[in-house]
């Protein structure tokens, strides 16, 4: 028997917020600068609303501008392209994020290629992609940057360490592997098509399971001692006609096997918005020419 240590993400995000606030109040004292982030939403899903609210007022909090915009479930694709144009266009506008998914008439592809990718605080623009994978100065993507820096703070210097990702998403599966290859690991990146993921997620020194599917990976996948990174956020009906919040781990069949593992929830969704925070921030002075703050 393990005995297995929780990863707190909500401590690891108050204090990179904190971070975020005391830089944003430097540049503000020392340049008279604002980083400014613009939130656009389409339509009223209300997973997105409470997200994007979410995002604005943490953004407020740090000391940075936040300016949401709003189009109908029935805008047409041109009509959140010219937006984008508009908010490229911007000086005060720092980072661009288009809350996705978005209405089935607007292809998301185009959407994100539209955004400057100086601007691309998801770090979804192709540009962005490229530097990530070819070791250049990207904007990372938020998610599998928070994961990143969890995995640090509990485990220190990652090289050496065999990495597995469950997963291949845009969003968290593919950034996560490319970070984790830049940190020395060896990486594999399995999918549903994978031949046998228990197999393949057993080899793991580092887990980092994001498939979206509830309580997939169980305890006998997890090698022990192993650090776990749950990303997955699934909602299940409670015992009291309520629903829960689980990850893609089944978290109690992991205690006392994984050496440590971020709780859902509190592990890795307090750390996407503080590092949307960090993007804008790095956004605003890398626009400007000026030195980055260590964060």
């Amino acid at each position: 028997m393990v005995e297995t240590r929780l990863i707190d993400g909500k401590a690891a995000a108050q204090a990179l917020r904190a971070r975020v606030a005391a830089a944003a109040a430097a540049l503000k004292a020392q340049h008279a600068i604002v980083p400014g982030l613009a939130a656009v939403l389409v339509g009223a899903d209300p997973s997105s609303e409470i997200y994007v609210r979410g995002k604005a007022k943490a953004t407020r909090a740090a000391g940075l501008d936040s300016v949401e915009h709003r189009l109908p479930a029935a805008a047409g694709e041109a009509e959140l392209l010219r937006l984008v144009a508009a908010l490229n266009a911007d000086p005060a506008v720092d980072g661009i994020l288009v809350q996705l998914p978005l209405p089935a008439q607007i292809d998301p592809h185009r959407v994100i290629e539209a955004i400057d990718p100086a601007k691309d605080v998801d770090g979804f623009h192709p540009q962005n992609v490229g530097r990530l994978w070819s070791g250049g100065r990207a904007m990372v993507p938020c998610t599998p940057y928070g994961c990143l820096m969890l995995l640090r703070q509990t485990l220190g210097s990652l090289t050496g360490a065999e990495a597995v990702v469950l997963g291949r998403s845009n969003i968290v599966g593919k950034p996560m592997a490319a970070l984790l290859l830049a940190e020395n690991c060896s990486v594999g990146l399995a999918h549903s098509k994978s031949r046998d993921l228990p197999a393949i997620a057993r080899r793991a020194d580092i887990l980092v399971a994001a498939v979206g599917r509830p309580e997939l990976v169980r305890g006998g996948w997890i090698k022990p001692g192993a650090t776990v990174i749950d990303v997955g956020v699934n909602r299940l009906p409670g015992a009291d006609g309520k629903s829960r919040l689980v990850g893609d781990v089944a978290f109690a069949e992991a205690q006392g096997v994984a050496g440590a593992i971020t709780p859902v929830p509190g592990g890795v969704g307090p750390m996407t918005i503080a590092c949307l925070l960090r993007n804008t921030l790095i956004a605003a002075c890398r626009r400007r020419g000026i030195a980055e703050p260590a964060l």
